[in-house]
């Protein structure tokens, strides 16, 4: 895995843990600002970076992107694109 998609698992594992807190939290987290870095750093992506990942990024599958590069993506189930 490079740096940036180090820097991407690393905030997308920021996201689950904020949306885990979201029912229980007083005051909610704001979400804003984690999704404001995965779009920079989507943005940063090499042009060689995996299309697949590029895609899950792209239309705001997070979950699928993660489990991407955790090396899951066969967990991942067809979305409505006809993609994984």
């Amino acid at each position: 895995m490079i740096e940036i998609e180090n820097q991407i698992f690393k905030t997308l594992l920021e996201l689950e843990q904020a949306v885990k807190l979201m029912t229980s939290a007083n005051p909610k987290p704001n979400l804003l600002p984690i999704f404001a870095r995965l779009d920079e750093l989507t943005a940063r992506l090499r042009t060689e970076t995996d299309p697949m990942l590029l895609h899950y990024l792209r239309k705001k599958s997070y979950e699928k992107a993660r489990l991407y590069l955790q090396d899951r993506d066969a967990e991942n189930q067809a979305g409505n694109c006809r993609h994984i």
